[in-house]
């Protein structure tokens, strides 16, 4: 509800009346003021989506000059002949900087991952904390929205960082931001992988239009689909070895439940056993090539208890048992 009062003082410091955005999202003026209030996505969408129409400010208030209606949408179409996500992220990041100057967004790689940083360059607080903070969140989730309806793809964060300290509601942003929130940073930033910045847009114009009527959506919820998974699966089975001989393992390391993980595999048309097969063939094949270790410690190594079901398994693999592939490798 925090979020809420911070559009209405907007209303109010341009003289205008909220009670109709307010009706139509169904929030009454006594639960407006209470303090630990809350509100579903719904209302938040509804609500916001009211104001940014009849105040003519995409920005809520935010900045020192209205972002009018469809200024998001500009950038979205500015973006959108981009070959992928990166370039795209880029140049929404770049026109931005032609809608207001109180912010500046970049996109950083690094050996971290990518991360898409805001830069304040006037007093966000001018209207007092809430208004600073809800700024910040924003512009964040609208990004990391657009960046998942682009690649058609859900983007987990690996991080979020805020300038400011926890609020009462900081339980909220587990919602808002999937991944760790971390308050009193250095800077508001999201962080992900960078490999999605090298998948391709899956979005065109029509689309665009489409999106467009409903943006809104796009600032809560989350898309289901998660295009790099099947590689995240193949890393976390690779590097953690130890750990991933379950489904619950794997999902646990991905932060998300295990029949979230099947579900998602089926929609990317894997299947966990056949990502765990090409990996253990894979790492059977390394040490069997380049290691003297017995068949049995090869086994053990890959994750079988005893020595015969490798032996099937990997036949089935290679078509070859460890010994022949072994012989024919030269070793």
């Amino acid at each position: 509800m925090a979020f809420a009062r911070v559009m209405v003082a907007a209303y109010q410091r341009q003289g205008q009346n909220p009670a109709d955005a307010l009706g139509l999202a169904q929030i009454t003026p006594s639960k407006l003021q209470q303090i630990d209030a809350r509100i579903t996505a719904h209302q938040m969408e509804v609500l916001s989506g009211a104001a940014m129409q009849e105040l003519d400010d995409e920005g809520l208030g935010a900045f020192s000059r209205k972002l009018p209606w469809g200024s998001y949408g500009m950038l979205a179409r500015a973006s959108l002949t981009s070959p992928d996500l990166g370039v795209a992220l880029k140049r929404w990041c770049r026109h931005h900087a032609l809608l207001t100057q109180d912010i500046h967004l970049e996109l950083l790689e690094s050996a971290a991952g990518a991360a898409i940083v805001i830069e304040e360059r006037a007093d966000l607080g001018r209207h007092g904390q809430a208004a600073r903070e809800f700024c910040l969140v924003h512009v964040l989730r609208n990004i990391h929205g657009l960046a998942s309806w682009y690649i058609d793809s859900r983007i987990p964060l690996l991080a979020a960082r805020f300038p400011f300290p926890a609020p009462p509601h900081a339980e909220a942003y587990r919602f808002m931001f999937p991944g760790p929130p971390t308050f009193d940073a250095a800077r508001a930033e999201i962080r992900f992988d960078a490999r999605y910045l090298a998948l391709p847009l899956r979005r065109d114009e029509k689309a665009l239009k489409q999106m467009l009527q409903r943006a809104l959506p796009l600032t809560v919820l989350q898309y289901r689909r998660d295009r790099l998974l099947v590689q995240q699966v193949r890393q976390a089975l690779t590097a953690h070895p130890e750990q991933t001989h379950s489904a619950e393992g794997i999902a646990e390391l991905l932060h998300m439940s295990a029949r979230t993980l099947h579900r998602q595999l089926k929609e990317e048309g894997a299947s966990l056993q056949e990502l765990k097969d090409e990996v253990r063939c894979e790492r059977a094949k390394e040490l069997l090539y380049r290691s003297g270790k017995p068949v049995k410690q090869v086994a053990a190594a890959v994750g079988f208890r005893n020595e015969k079901s490798f032996i099937r398994a990997f036949r089935q693999w290679t078509g070859a048992s460890p010994a022949e592939f072994r012989l024919a490798a030269g070793m």
